[in-house]
């Protein structure tokens, strides 16, 4: 009895472990947005090499239709050896317009297809959105029927991927928690309800300094404790006019690399922190060392 109830305690030590292990390996994500699909189609090799040598684990690849699906179904096939999984992305900010949600059913529908005909690895691994409804034109003239309206096509999307077996994915602007709601869907701070409502985020945090993204994202770190979920620190390698700090592009990538490790370590911890990620492909494949 004595060795089946040491047998026992063993079994459960390692399902510990293996539990804290599988945690942390999904906390461990280097992500990157790849907007230009068509860099797969004309240089897969080459882009397979990059995103491998930068220890890229996870891609939100951009969907063109005009791309033969079989150019996407071999992209995932060999990203998925190398241990890389694949989002499918899409998004823009005319789609929380009146009839914008058309857009979004588009995608979803091709998804729906392309799933199907798909070996299981051949398959997007989820759903990352784009959406920014502060670049609509409606977000300065009503944006209580924005919001609301951005609101509907989340969860819209949560209906379309849960129906394709996927998780949903969206990008958020850090500012997000300084925007609030009332309307149907209840009241209150629109980048709490995001956070919710989605499998995990990815924060556009797009600043230059370690203290400065640690500032920015304090905030949704925490909403992604109390609800379970991960957000992923996104930071900017393209140049910009949007005036010096927002992007890493001046500093170089050794430089960054250093300040992201230093966000890291600072939310090692947390159960919200779910990684980083570089915005986006073409800039960080031309930036500085």
């Amino acid at each position: 009895m004595k060795k089946l109830m040491m047998a026992g305690v063993w079994l459960l030590f390692m399902l510990t472990q293996n539990g804290f292990d599988a945690q942390a390996a999904e906390m461990d994500v280097k992500a990157t947005w790849l907007w230009n699909p068509w860099m797969i189609y004309s240089d897969e090799a080459g882009t397979l090499a990059f995103l491998e040598s930068k220890d890229v684990n996870k891609v939100y690849v951009q969907i063109d239709a005009d791309i033969p699906v079989s150019v996407y179904r071999s992209f995932i096939e060999k990203a998925g050896v190398v241990g890389m999984a694949i989002y499918a992305l899409d998004g823009a900010a005319d789609w929380v317009a009146p009839k914008g949600f058309s857009k979004q059913d588009r995608l979803m529908s091709w998804l729906s297809v392309y799933q199907q005909g798909s070996a299981p690895d051949q398959k997007f691994a989820g759903v990352h959105l784009d959406v920014e409804p502060y670049l609509y034109s409606g977000w300065n003239t009503n944006r209580a029927a924005t919001v609301k309206s951005y609101q509907a096509l989340l969860m819209k999307a949560k209906t379309s991927t849960a129906a394709l077996n996927l998780p949903l994915e969206a990008d958020l602007p850090f500012w997000f928690d300084e925007i609030s709601y009332k309307n149907t869907y209840g009241n209150g701070v629109l980048a709490k309800w995001v956070i919710a409502n989605t499998h995990s985020v990815t924060l556009m945090a797009y600043r230059d300094s370690a203290a400065r993204i640690m500032e920015l994202v304090k905030n949704e770190i925490a909403y992604g404790e109390k609800y379970g979920k991960r957000v992923v620190v996104g930071v900017e390698t393209g140049q910009t006019d949007e005036g010096d700090g927002i992007s890493f592009y001046e500093e170089g990538e050794a430089f960054m690399d250093g300040e992201l490790a230093a966000v890291s370590a600072y939310y090692a911890e947390s159960k919200g922190f779910g990684g980083i990620a570089i915005h986006h492909v073409d800039s960080w494949k031309t930036m500085s060392p």
